[in-house]
C-alpha cells in the first residue's frame, strides 16, 4: 500500500525523523488557512498524488507569500498532473501540502528496501539528491553507497556513521545524519514498510539535516498489525480495477496489453504472461484467483478482466489440485452469461474434475475455445485475437 508524502512525513516524524512544519489542504481557503498558521517567509505548495516526478510537471511551487500560496493552490488543486510514473493520462489532485520553506545547503538521497538477492533490509545513500535513484544507478552506479542490515543487530552506528562519511557529511552534520537514520530505520521496521525513500535529504546552511520530501509503501500483509496506516489508503489514487480486485481477495495488476489472463497460482500466472510474449501478443493483466476460489470469485474475476477496454481475447489457465475445474468453469460460463461476453475467450482446464469442467464448459452453448496445454492455449489465444 502506498500513501501521501503529508501521511509519510507525518509517520515518520513520530519516530524522531525531523521533517519541516505542514497541512495538508482541500481547497484554496484551507492553503491560505494553512499557510498564515505556518507563519513562515517562504512557503512550498505541492501536490499531492501517488507518484514522483510532481515538481517537473508543475506541482510543486516555491512562494514568498500568502496570496501567492492561494493563487498555487487554485492553479493546482484539480489539475491533471502529469509524470513519469502516472503515465500520459495523469493523476487529478484532489489534495495538497503547504510546508514552510527550507535554506538548503546540499541535497542527498537516502532509502531503504528489502534487498530480496540477500534477505535484508538495506540502506541506500547517495550524493545526488533530487535524482530519480534509477536514473543514478544506470548513470552512476559508484554513487549509490549500500548498507545491508543484519536482523539480529539492526542499524548499527557505524553503519550509519559509514553512510554520512559517504555523502560528505562533516563535523556535527555527522551525528545528526546517525540519528536520522537510526530514526527512519525505526519507523521502518515499526510500520512493516516495504519502502521508504527520503529524496531530497537536504543540509540546511544552518547544518541540520531534514527530509524535505518522503516516500512510503508498506506491505499489505502486516496492515492488520497497523489499522491507523490502512486507514490512510486513498482509493481515489489506485487503479478502479485493483481496488475492485482487493474487495474479492483477487491479486490483481492492470498491464497495458490485450489478452486477458485468469490463472490460478501466482507461478503459473508468470508463466501465462511469459509465453503470451513468447508467442506475440502482450497479456492484458496479472490475475491470480488463488487456490480455494468460489464460483462467485471466479465470475468477479472474469468481469474484472472484461471490465478492462483493451482486453481483446481471454485466456483462461486453470490447474486444479486444490481449485476445482468444475468451480472454475462455473465462474466463468456464469460470468460470459452475465455481461455477454464480446471477446474471444480460450480455456485450458487439467487437474481435479477436468473433465467435469470441460462438460460444464461444453454444455454451456458459449464459443469457448477449449486448449490442452499452456503452450497449445497461448497460441490459440494470439491466433484468436488476430
Amino acid at each position: 500500500m502506498n500513501i501521501h508524502e503529508y501521511q509519510a512525513k507525518q509517520i515518520i516524524a513520530r519516530y524522531g525523523v525531523k521533517v519541516p512544519r505542514g497541512q495538508v489542504a482541500f481547497t484554496p481557503e484551507e492553503a491560505e488557512a494553512a499557510a498564515k498558521a505556518l507563519e513562515s517567509s517562504v512557503y512550498v505548495v505541492k501536490a499531492q498524488i501517488h507518484a514522483g516526478g510532481r515538481g517537473k510537471g508543475g506541482g510543486v511551487k516555491v512562494v514568498k507569500s500568502i496570496e501567492g500560496v492561494r493563487e498555487e493552490a487554485s492553479r493546482i488543486l484539480g489539475m491533471t498532473l502529469v509524470t513519469k510514473q502516472t503515465g500520459p493520462k495523469g493523476k487529478e489532485v484532489k489534495r495538497i501540502y503547504i510546508e514552510e520553506g527550507c535554506d538548503i545547503a546540499r541535497e542527498l538521497y537516502l532509502g531503504m528496501v528489502i534487498d530480496r538477492a540477500n534477505g535484508r533490509i538495506t540502506m541506500m545513500a547517495s550524493t545526488e539528491g533530487g535524482m530519480e535513484i534509477e536514473e543514478v544507478a544506470a548513470r552512476s552506479p559508484e554513487k549509490i553507497l549500500k548498507e545491508a542490515i543484519d536482523p539480529v543487530t539492526g542499524f548499527t552506528g557505524f553503519q550509519a556513521r559509514n553512510l554520512a562519511f559517504g555523502l560528505g557529511l562533516v563535523d556535527k552534520q555527522v551525528g545528526k545524519a546517525v540519528s536520522f537514520m537510526t530514526a527512519l530505520y525505526n519507523a521502518f521496521v515499526g510500520t512493516d514498510a516495504s519502502l521508504v525513500e527520503i529524496n531530497p535529504l537536504v543540509v540546511t546552511k544552518s547544518g541540520d539535516i531534514m527530509a524535505l520530501d518522503a516516500k512510503m509503501n508498506f506491505d499489505d500483509n502486516a496492515l492488520f498489525r497497523h489499522k491507523d496506516i490502512a486507514e490512510l489508503r486513498d482509493i481515489n489514487e489506485e487503479d478502479p480495477k485493483e481496488v475492485e480486485a482487493s474487495k474479492h481477495e483477487l491479486n490483481y495488476i492492470a498491464l497495458d496489453g490485450s489478452i486477458g489472463c485468469m490463472v490460478n497460482g501466482a507461478g503459473l500466472a508468470m508463466a501465462t504472461m511469459d509465453i503470451i510474449q513468447l508467442k506475440g501478443a502482450k497479456p492484458a493483466n496479472f490475475l491470480d484467483v488463488g487456490g480455494g476460489a468460489t464460483t462467485e470469485v471466479v465470475t468477479a474475476a472474469l468481469k474484472l478482466i472484461l471490465s478492462d477496454p483493451n482486453v481483446k481475447a481471454v485466456l483462461v489457465n486453470i490447474f486444479g489440485g486444490i481449485m476445482r475445474c468444475d468451480v472454475i468453469a462455473d465462474g466463468v460460463v456464469t460470468a460470459a452469461r452475465e455481461v455477454g461476453i464480446q471477446v474471444p475467450l480460450v480455456v485450458r482446464l487439467e487437474g481435479t474434475n477436468v473433465e467435469k469442467g470441460k462438460a460444464i464448459l461444453a454444455e454451456s452453448g458459449l464459443a469457448i475455445v477449449s486448449a490442452d496445454d499452456l503452450n497449445d492455449a497461448a497460441e490459440k489465444a494470439v491466433a484468436v485475437l488476430r
